[in-house]
């Protein structure tokens, strides 16, 4: 699914023009995926081992989503 929106941020990019805030918008759409399929993942009955390991990963998409989101902001504040 990452490698497929991937694609899809590609394509939309020729046709708009790489136009900044639209990428950012795409990245975060695809950041809201991850978090929300994390988030499901947490709230199952996991092995202790595999729960840190998924909770790991759950604080990075957070961090990251945060940061696209702050940059797609910073964006919309220039245009």
């Amino acid at each position: 699914a990452g490698d497929l929106h991937r694609r899809w941020v590609d394509l939309k990019s020729l046709i708009t023009g790489k136009d900044d805030e639209a990428i950012l918008n795409e990245c975060e759409r695809g950041e809201d995926v991850a978090k929300r399929s994390y988030h499901k993942a947490l709230e199952k009955a996991l092995p202790e081992d595999i729960r840190q390991v998924v909770q790991r990963h759950y604080d990075g998409v957070l961090r990251n989503h945060d940061q696209v989101k702050m940059l797609r902001d910073a964006e919309r504040a220039r245009s």
